[in-house]
């Protein structure tokens, strides 16, 4: 049995480019890497150099690293300073623009090329004469309905660049977890495929010692030493499995390249939640910072069409300088000016209707946006809450089901033994104790990680993580 949860993780990463069952399919983390290998939640960028001895690597370690390293929160906080900067180039048709410059000339005029009369005789030529010109000019507008509303549409634009990095660190503490309990099951699987080559082993030199005291047929030392085959090859598809998912969690959290690492193999059971299912939707949409952001990019839709609509509309704009001219510097003498001046515009060849136009679009789009990851958000949880559900039961029948198997091998092999059995009942028994292991193993995983997925559904991850394992943010 293998959970759809990893799945579930692989889509959510897909989306922000904001994770049934068959025994032994693909692991998650080599399915990950063949379907995804773009992802930038799925890759980090490695810090430091690899030592030659294992670092010891805990689930909390991992996240820590992952939210410092991983590629995807890395992207989403520097948007925030491209939105920022777009804001500031907003604002500046609102600030005012003040500019200074001195300068001299020397120069000469063509009078009689300004349509100045000149005496018959007399030369046009006036100079040549300096001119020294030392000024300060500020240009403020005062009403301009297209550029308070472009900077509303940049002022939302940056909260939703903020939200998206609490939704891409929620998302990498999912994907670091996700990946950091495949690569621990993983590992469990390597242990229980040890555990039957060993007994598989034991098995096989049961038999030829039987075999060699006449008490069961050679039939009996060939089925043992088929079995032990058959264990040898699950083992080294577990080993390598292991080694990919290691390699996997390794590269999403900026390990690096070539750095080994031991994990904790006790990771505390996650707490469950106490909510009811219309609370946990009612949370989800009131903190979600993914679906925050879908509003706030539809309030910037909303005010960059009233920016479009504001370019048909009248504006203001005072302009002023103040300065000394003169022909040298120590006869310059103070001179100003100041103005005022109303722009209306009439015909732009169509622009504003075309920018009206695409405004219109992109705001239906952004409403679409919202209201389709708001359903996304209900069929989520919902979904969670039936995995959560489903993987306790789960959970409980796998703890019984491993009991029971490890009993009825102990219980074959001691028949064997006796001589009052085949070792088919042993065969068998190893095959059910390599079936509730797994059972076992896809359980707990798929009930922690369906946890960690109501979590991140209610925008909780991090906050949750850092509760969990690091006494609380």
């Amino acid at each position: 049995m293998r959970p759809v949860l990893p799945a579930a993780v692989l889509v959510l990463v897909t989306a922000a480019d904001v994770l049934p069952a068959h025994a032994q399919p693909p692991a998650p983390s080599t399915l990950t890497v063949r379907t995804q290998p773009t992802s930038p939640f799925l890759g980090g960028v490695p810090s430091g150099t690899a030592s030659g001895q294992p670092v010891a690597l805990t689930l909390f370690d991992a996240i820590k690293r992952a939210l410092e390293h991983n590629l995807g929160v890395l992207n989403a906080e520097e948007s925030v300073g491209r939105t920022q900067g777009a804001r500031w180039n907003a604002l500046a048709d609102l600030l005012p623009n003040v500019g200074g410059r001195v300068g001299e000339t020397r120069q000469t005029i063509n009078l009689a090329a300004y349509g100045f009369p000149v005496a018959a005789g007399g030369s046009p030529l006036v100079g040549p004469f300096n001119v020294f010109d030392a000024r300060v000019s500020v240009s403020q507008s005062v009403f301009d309905l297209r550029a308070i509303n472009a900077a509303k549409a940049a002022s939302h634009q940056v909260a939703a660049a903020k939200l998206n990095v609490r939704s891409a660190r929620d998302l990498v503490v999912l994907v670091a977890g996700d990946l950091y309990l495949e690569a621990l099951a993983a590992q469990a699987r390597v242990d229980s495929a040890q555990a039957q080559v060993q007994t598989a082993q034991t098995v096989f030199d049961q038999a030829r010692t039987l075999k060699e005291s006449g008490i069961v047929a050679g039939v009996e030392v060939l089925r043992a030493e088929v079995q032990l085959g058959t264990e040898q090859v699950r083992l080294t598809g577990a080993k390598n499995t292991l080694e990919l998912a290691k390699l996997q969690l390794a590269r999403a959290i900026g390990l690096p390249p070539g750095q080994s690492f031991t994990m904790d193999p006790t990771v505390p059971d996650l707490p469950g939640t106490e909510l009811t299912l219309d609370e946990a939707l009612e949370r989800a949409y009131r903190t979600r910072p993914d679906y925050l952001a879908a509003i706030e990019r539809l309030r910037a839709a909303e005010a960059d069409r009233q920016a479009a609509v504001g370019e048909w509309l009248p504006s203001v704009r005072v302009n002023a300088d103040y300065g000394k001219i003169g022909n040298t510097v120590g006869d310059a003498m103070g001179t100003y000016a100041l103005s005022a001046g109303v722009n209306v515009p009439i015909f732009n060849g169509g622009r504003t209707k075309g920018r009206v136009m695409q405004a219109d679009a992109d705001l239906k789009m952004r409403r679409s946006e919202v209201e389709d990851l708001k359903s996304g958000i209900d069929y989520s949880v919902r979904s969670t809450f039936l995995e959560l559900q489903a993987t306790s039961e789960q959970l409980k029948v796998a703890t019984r089901s491993r009991e029971l198997a490890a009993q009825q091998l102990t219980q074959a092999r001691d028949r064997f033994a006796a001589g009052v059995a085949s070792n088919i009942e042993v065969v068998q028994a190893q095959e059910a104790v390599a079936a509730s292991n797994e059972q076992y193993i896809s359980a707990f995983y798929a009930n922690n990680i369906a946890k960690a997925l109501l979590a991140r559904d209610l925008g909780e991850a991090e906050t949750r993580a850092f509760q969990i394992f690091g006494g609380g943010k």
